[in-house]
């Protein structure tokens, strides 16, 4: 494969128009690898399903396990982003928002699909400002469920 086609594939892979900077630095690529960074969070929770005929539609609580991965160029600084700084946005934006809450307060409906899909709309915006983009989220109810968006 080409240099310039390995280009356009990484760029194409971390969401980029492949077509932009066809003479690339080092910067924007790393011998042809996508960097992913994950950091994990937790943060407890009540909530009762809306609309759901079983046990979880009377009230209860979870521990919520987070995963978020982003994705970016390599800066001059040989990193895509600081973890102290992955860190504080999802703490900022995220965690300060849900930590100790009931959750039907914030949501309609709060299951565990549209929480996952509103953490990642959040963080979608709120690392645009670093170049970054957010990969994937992954939230766990509880140690054995999870819901992924990428």
């Amino acid at each position: 494969m080409t240099e310039r086609l390995k280009v356009h594939a990484w760029r194409a892979c971390a969401g980029l128009n492949p077509a932009v900077g066809s003479n690339p630095t080092l910067s924007a690529i790393y011998g042809g690898k996508m960097f992913l960074l994950s950091r994990e969070f937790s943060f407890d929770a009540a909530h009762r399903v809306v609309d759901y005929h079983g046990k979880c539609e009377n009230l209860h609580g979870h521990t919520y396990r987070l995963i978020v991965t982003i994705t970016g160029e390599i800066k001059n600084d040989g990193m895509v982003l600081d973890f102290a700084i992955l860190k504080k946005v999802v703490n900022e934006n995220v965690i300060s928002e849900l930590d100790h809450r009931y959750l039907n307060d914030l949501f309609e409906n709060p299951t565990t699909e549209l929480i996952a899909k509103w953490i990642y709309d959040k963080l979608s915006d709120a690392f645009k400002e670093f170049n970054c983009r957010v990969y994937e989220i992954t939230l766990f109810e509880g140690n054995n469920n999870r819901v992924t968006v990428r």
